[in-house]
């Protein structure tokens, strides 16, 4: 298994289009640091509600722009590329043919784009909070969308869990991804498959919102006590979509 991983790894990075990507990430990073400091640190819970940021409750805000590059581009591109890509290229029988198990192939693809996407979520909380401190006005307590006054720790601690749920959010949509790239025939349907059932999702169920408005819907979830809804919706599609992904992928005839 071990070994397997490792080549994942490897493919993955040995990609052009991933090193770009993460570079052009890099700088929309930067370039939100930029937005939000040109701002004057004015920006918004929902279209209703706006916000002045300080030191603790910056963090949050980056994903309201970033959270849509990384659901609808990032992802999609990614794991498209890791899961029918290599199919589509012929790569993917290269590793067929030895004797490995095809779960573990699909255990280890899994396991390299949740890693890169977990890389990815805690750099980006690292840079908005430092951002936050270094940039924006200072404050001992502050208070986030629907809560109580937070210190600087428990602030700190909500963004955490803010941006904990955002990467249940990224794994949902992993797993739809990894579906769509087993069931298209060819990269660029998988990739506009995906994209179509996210979009799709949101006029499906107000629950599911969160595909389009990231940080809106978890601030919503955090700051509402019944937020049931929200919880159950995401825990459910990150089940079944995975399980669907998986019975697929260890039933389909990747040889012929």
């Amino acid at each position: 298994m071990k070994d397997i991983l490792f080549s994942e790894y490897e493919r993955t990075f040995k990609r052009k289009k991933t090193i770009i990507s993460l570079l052009f990430y890099f700088f929309l990073l930067l370039f939100e640091c930029f937005f939000l400091f040109l701002m004057d640190g004015i920006s918004f819970y929902n279209a209703q509600h706006s916000v002045q940021l300080n030191s603790i409750n910056t963090a949050p805000f980056f994903l309201r722009e970033l959270g849509l590059f990384i659901n609808f581009i990032l992802i999609p591109m990614f794991v498209v590329d890791s899961f029918n890509g290599e199919y589509t290229s012929g790569a993917l029988r290269l590793v067929l043919i030895r004797p490995q198990k095809r779960f573990d192939i699909f255990l280890a693809k899994w396991i390299v784009q949740a890693s890169l996407f977990l890389v990815i979520i805690i750099f980006t909380w690292v840079i908005a909070t430092i951002f936050g401190f270094s940039f924006m006005p200072h404050t001992i307590e502050t208070t986030f969308y629907q809560t109580n006054s937070m210190t600087t720790v428990h602030g700190l601690l909500y963004t955490i869990k803010f941006y904990g749920i955002a990467y249940c959010i990224i794994l949902a949509i992993i797993g739809i991804s990894c579906f769509m790239s087993i069931i298209m025939t060819n990269s660029i349907l998988a990739f506009i498959g995906t994209v179509a059932i996210l979009i799709g999702g949101v006029y499906i169920s107000d629950q599911l919102s969160y595909f389009l408005t990231v940080s809106d819907s978890i601030f919503a979830a955090l700051g509402n006590a019944d937020s049931y809804g929200f919880y159950l919706s995401l825990f459910l599609l990150l089940i079944i979509s995975h399980i669907m992904s998986i019975g697929l992928w260890n039933r389909k005839q990747w040889m012929g």
